[in-house]
Formats: C-alpha cells, sequence, structure tokens
C-alpha cells in the first residue's frame, strides 16, 4: 500500500482529494550529479489511478553500483513523487474522501468489500441467458437462435466478462441499446425478418438502420437516438417488463420490502458482509422497479395513442 494513500475513504462522485504522482523535474543538476557519483537509482514509482479506479504502484529500485558518467539514466527512469491535491474546501472536522474510481456496487463489493447507498454508476446486469428464457417462452428455440445469429451478424453484442454475455440496465433502469435492438428483433414479423436477411446476406454494409429507414420512409438513415426511439415498440417494452420480472426471480423468495426491513436492522459493525450485500440486494431491485416503470410509461403511451387514433377514426 502506498504511504498515507490509504488515510481515505471512497466516496463515488464525492470526493474532495485526488492523489496523482508527478515527476521530481525540480531537483537540481548538483543533487543529479550526486545521485551518480553514490551510485544510486531509483526508477519511477508510477503511482496513479488505473481504468478500474484502483490505486496502482510499479516500484522498481535498482542498483547500479559504479555507475558509467557517459551514460546518464534516461529521462523515463527519474524519480516520480505522490502528491495529494484538495480538490474543494473542507469543513474542519469534516472527513475527507478519495474516489477509487467510478463504478457500481457490485464492482465495489467484489474489489473492496463495501457497497454505497444512491451510487448514481450503479447497475444491473440480465445476462442473455435470461434473454433467451424468455424468448424460448414465446418462440421455438430454432427461433430464438436465428434471431440471435441476425443480431451478431449484424455486428451487436453484449457486455462481456469472464465468459459471461449480459446487458447493462442503468441507475435511471434504462436498457442498454443492444438490449433493445435484440429484443426487437426477436419480435419482428416473419416478413420483416426475411427481409432483414435476405438484406444483410447481399449488402455487405446493410444494417438495422436501414431497415427502419425503410419501414418509417425516412429520407436519412436514423441517427442512433431516433433509432433507440423506432425499436421501442409496445412489445419490446412488455418484453422489457417480462425480463425484469425473471431477473427478480434470482433474488429468491422474499420481497424487496423484506430486503429493506432486515436492512434498517442490520448494523455494519456488527454484520458488514450482511449489510453491504443488503444494500447491493436493494440498490439492484430499486434500479429494476425503474426498468419496470420505464417501460410501463412507454406502454401506457402506446394505448393512448391507439386510443386517440380509434376515437379519430369514429369522428
Amino acid at each position: 500500500m502506498v504511504p498515507l494513500a490509504d488515510l481515505f475513504n471512497h466516496k463515488t462522485g464525492a470526493e474532495d482529494v485526488h492523489i496523482t504522482s508527478v515527476s521530481s523535474h525540480h531537483e537540481s543538476d548538483d543533487d543529479s550529479d550526486d545521485d551518480s557519483n553514490n551510485g544510486n537509482d531509483y526508477s519511477d514509482a508510477d503511482i496513479s489511478e488505473d481504468g478500474n479506479g484502483q490505486l496502482s504502484q510499479d516500484l522498481d529500485k535498482n542498483s547500479h553500483g559504479d555507475m558509467d558518467m557517459e551514460c546518464p539514466p534516461a529521462p523515463e527512469e527519474e524519480p516520480t513523487v505522490l502528491e495529494m491535491i484538495l480538490i474543494k474546501d473542507v469543513k474542519a472536522g469534516d472527513e475527507v474522501y478519495n474516489t477509487y474510481g467510478n463504478m457500481g456496487n457490485a464492482a465495489l463489493l467484489h474489489r473492496y468489500g463495501f457497497t454505497e447507498e444512491n451510487n448514481p454508476y450503479d447497475i444491473v446486469n440480465i445476462d442473455i441467458e435470461l434473454v433467451l428464457e424468455w424468448s424460448n417462452s414465446l418462440f421455438s428455440n430454432r427461433h430464438s437462435r436465428a434471431r440471435v445469429g441476425m443480431w451478431r451478424r449484424l455486428n451487436y453484442s453484449g457486455c462481456v466478462s469472464q465468459d459471461s454475455e449480459y446487458f447493462e440496465i442503468s441507475y435511471d433502469g434504462e436498457p442498454q441499446l443492444e438490449l433493445i435492438i435484440l429484443l426487437y428483433i426477436m419480435l419482428l414479423s416473419d416478413d420483416a425478418y426475411h427481409i432483414l436477411d435476405l438484406a444483410a446476406s447481399t449488402e455487405q454494409d446493410y444494417n438495422l438502420d436501414m431497415l427502419l429507414s425503410e419501414k418509417e420512409k425516412l429520407q436519412e438513415a436514423p441517427t442512433p437516438e431516433l433509432s433507440k426511439d423506432l425499436m421501442v415498440t409496445e412489445g419490446v417494452c412488455k418484453a422489457l417488463l417480462e425480463l425484469a420480472d425473471i431477473r427478480e426471480r434470482l433474488y429468491g423468495p422474499n420481497s424487496i420490502r423484506d430486503d429493506i426491513e432486515t436492512l434498517n436492522t442490520c448494523r455494519c459493525s456488527e454484520d458488514r458482509k450482511l449489510y453491504y450485500t443488503l444494500i447491493l440486494r436493494v440498490c439492484e431491485r430499486r434500479i429494476l422497479e425503474k426498468l419496470r416503470r420505464y417501460a410501463s410509461l412507454k406502454v401506457e403511451a402506446f394505448g393512448r395513442k391507439k386510443g386517440f387514433t380509434r376515437r379519430d377514426i369514429r369522428v
């Protein structure tokens, strides 16, 4: 552990200090000569935050003995120093926080053994196997496999980690675009699917936007935002509601209210593991509630649109 770097607890998106490394170029030439004459050289102590938000340290201490004065150390071997920067005012007596990076509770629990309530980077994963479970409940296995194959032919895929493919539901309950596209393809009519299949087989650069463009009689291929709007059909929204229920079953028979009641009576000091696990469960299940709300509101909007159309026809 880097000295002093572990003094601060983590707080997502609300850190008070940044810890970084700075090359010590301020050393004088005389100091550099003295170091060379002493025959000791220390390479960079590279202390920084990596892509996972973890502090990493790479110390390489080498003793060179008698050093040839005609071969000075390369610039990259100059020593660096650890620098702590206060990025905002902190009141006296308040706790000072660092950050381990922007990550959801599952990653925090796996890497550091704790979780946070109201973590804006929290997500819920829906494995592609659950999507296939939903699809096979409505269609044949052959149908499901063919639609997934088409989705991949169009160069789409989910997130992959440790040989597991999944889709992310954001903190706000919005599903990953690749999941919406897969559900859309799953629900295409046979005629529309055959058109897409033929086009994908004969045109190398054909993509789903082109099908949507033809469907909506648009002048240009739609933007990603427009594509998402066109693919979030009533059927896709109902599929999202069913997927939320399938994912919810993985938590067992206890309801989210049961988990909240257990969390309210659990003390971190007495059972740290249970406490942080309950936070993870409750936060993930709240995201699933937001996913249901996202899909339900759109289904209601489709219903209102249909109702307006029928009234308009009767008039």
